[in-house]
């Protein structure tokens, strides 16, 4: 088939849950090239796990032309696009602008998937991969094989970070996107507190996110305090995380994008939702467990209730 273009703009989550459809791509049709575009330090993902020959950042000024009605566009990327025998978009562009302009680029065959998710309708990625039944590919349900598995040097560099002969590591991410969506950190730390006290030997991987990392240090200060053996990882680039997480014990964490991330590595994990429809929006791997209060109130889940998953989890 040539070559193909997957362009994903979106936050981690978004692009994890886009992942099946991209390996579809490159499982369906294997003598393809597949490239994706996007924001490098999320679509770096796609690469270092071996589902694109190349990436290509989105955040590139002469991209914005694309967008516009009856633009000049650069001579650069029209033979950029041309280049590909099928592009996959998963950007918003609901006056046909951007379909119009890859035409004029040169671009044959356009499939158009929406970025937006129904939150009555099937799991997220079943959803984002519908629109490749046009080439018939069909996305099977698959909850036990990881979706991402990071290359040997990037392992490497986990394992260093790690420090992996020092004990068992539990990972925990207590922040998301919204504030909504996240559980006290005052109970998260009496979580971690209680899986030190149970099993001493335990360390924890504490990830952080941009949005969160106010927040996020004044919870790892009380955790010095505690003398809970912390490893931050706030800095890490997304495949080392992945890679990481694929190392610890058990992953902690709410719905975002890093338990999406969490999920596709293999990680043992445990889930907290509150009113976000689980069905939808959860990681759907066999080894991920959501753990959600009847009530959809995400602070009715009690420390115990998370102690007790959590340690079900490690046995």
């Amino acid at each position: 088939m040539g070559k193909i273009l997957v362009i994903r703009g979106g936050a981690i989550g978004d692009f994890i849950l886009t992942v099946p459809a991209i390996r579809l791509l490159t499982e369906g049709l294997p003598d393809a090239e597949l490239e994706v575009m996007g924001y490098k330090s999320i679509i770096s993902l796609a690469e270092a796990s071996g589902y694109a020959k190349r990436t290509r950042s989105i955040e590139y000024g002469a991209l914005a032309s694309f967008f516009a009605k009856g633009a000049d566009l650069n001579e650069e990327l029209c033979a950029y696009f041309a280049e590909f025998s099928v592009v996959v978009s998963y950007l918003y562009d609901p006056d046909g602008i951007l379909r119009e302009n890859l035409e004029r680029a040169g671009v044959q065959t356009l499939i158009e998937c929406s970025h937006r998710v129904a939150n009555d309708g099937p799991p997220a990625a079943e959803q984002l991969a519908k629109p490749l039944e046009s080439l018939a590919l069909f996305l099977e349900e698959e909850t036990a094989k990881p979706l991402l598995k990071m290359a040997s040097p990037v392992v490497e560099e986990a394992r260093t970070f790690l420090g992996i002969d020092s004990g068992p590591v539990v990972a925990v991410h207590p922040g998301s996107g919204s504030p909504y969506k996240n559980w006290e950190l005052s109970r998260w730390r009496d979580v971690l507190l209680r899986l030190h006290e149970a099993e001493p030997a335990r360390r924890f991987l504490v990830s952080t996110g941009e949005a969160e990392e106010e927040a996020v240090s004044k919870f790892l200060e009380s955790l010095d305090e505690l003398d809970l053996p912390i490893l931050r990882a706030n800095r890490l680039p997304l495949p080392v995380l992945g890679a990481a997480l694929a190392q610890c014990k058990l992953y902690l964490g709410h719905d975002s994008g890093i338990s999406h991330l969490a999920g596709a590595v293999g990680v043992p994990s445990l889930v907290l939702f509150g009113p976000t429809e689980e069905s939808v929006w959860a990681p759907q791997q066999e080894h991920v467990r959501v753990l959600k209060h009847p009530s959809g109130l995400l602070n009715e889940i009690t420390v115990h209730d998370v102690v007790a998953a959590a340690e079900a989890k490690l046995v």
